[in-house]
């Protein structure tokens, strides 16, 4: 989906004549990701059972399988930004949270965790680690940019043009980008609730429960999700993904905040099977909120670039 949109992007901008060679290339860019990351470095959070969540908080990962992800999605950026060459920087940045995709279609559920968790004074620790831990797998994802930035610095691809800035410009872009980030947490956390919730339950105290949605349905409603906020603060605020990049690390920490205070943490605990959360958000683990989220970010930016492109285009077609 994301390759398509970056073809169909380039293509309709007219920047370059996309061949047969570098549309294999952008999908060479995702597979990079997905062997260095998805396939290779797979071994060292293998499950003891397919059932088993992929979480740090959860004791399923550990230290030195973050820093050996963080590893190969900084030499898969490196990689994939020369396969895609001139246009390593726009394209190579898929590489890294592609690979990190697939170790989140593998893992166990949110439910699986929960199971496991089953009392009060365990959901207690885990949700407060849960809170912090996207920040880990967000510095997984960074990793994999700063091998795609290293690389633009040692072979310059297509030129950017550059905007003088004064003082001015600087305070209204450091603006945007922390309005940015939090629109995109209000956008996602609003969106994530009605893509990837699954068939929600009536309850006389919380209003509605939502159950454990598929891995299937979680990627779509993620994906989707970060998308409609990237496209959104990139027409509205100029924005690039970065910025709803950065919000799927947060919006975790946001539903857990918002949705599992300590009184709907043990009112669920009593009344409803693991399987059961106050809000979709919480039925998410964090490594599938950024690996998706990062994603839906960087397709929801190019489908707003060429959205924006389209309507001048349009508009210059009318004047004529």
């Amino acid at each position: 989906m994301l390759a398509y949109a970056l073809i169909d992007y380039c293509q309709g901008v007219r920047i370059v004549q996309l061949s047969w060679i570098m549309r294999l290339r952008i999908v060479a860019a995702l597979a990079i990701g997905v062997l260095l990351i998805g396939v290779l470095a797979w071994p060292v959070v293998r499950q003891q059972t397919p059932f088993d969540p992929l979480s740090i908080a959860g004791g399923t990962v550990t230290a030195h399988a973050i820093i050996t992800c963080g590893v190969m999605a900084f030499v898969a950026g490196l990689i994939a930004y020369f396969v895609c060459w001139p246009w390593g920087r726009e394209i190579g940045v898929i590489a890294a949270p592609a690979g990190l995709a697939i170790w989140a279609i593998r893992s166990g559920n949110m439910a699986n965790l929960m199971k496991q968790n089953h009392s009060i004074e365990q959901q207690q620790p885990l949700f407060r680690a849960l809170q912090l831990e996207p920040i880990l797998w967000l510095a997984v994802v960074a990793a994999g940019f700063a091998g795609v930035f290293l690389a633009a610095k040692l072979r310059p691809g297509r030129p950017h043009a550059k905007q003088p800035e004064n003082r001015n410009n600087k305070d209204r872009k450091y603006l945007n980008a922390v309005l940015a980030v939090v629109v995109s947490i209000l956008i996602a956390q609003f969106c994530i609730g009605i893509f990837t919730q699954d068939r929600p339950v009536g309850d006389q105290k919380l209003g509605m429960v939502a159950a454990q949605p598929a891995t299937g349905q979680i990627v779509f409603g993620v994906w989707i999700s970060f998308g409609i906020a990237a496209f959104i603060v990139r027409k509205f605020l100029a924005a690039g993904y970065l910025w709803p990049t950065i919000a799927s690390g947060i919006v975790t920490a946001f539903g857990i905040i918002t949705y599992m205070k300590h009184d709907t943490m043990a009112y669920l605990v009593q009344y409803w099977p693991p399987v059961f959360y106050s809000n979709a958000i919480i039925s998410i683990l964090p490594i599938q909120m950024v690996a998706f989220g990062t994603l839906g970010s960087i397709w929801g930016y190019w489908l707003a670039v060429r959205f924006i492109y389209w309507r001048q285009q349009g508009r210059q077609s009318d004047t004529a």
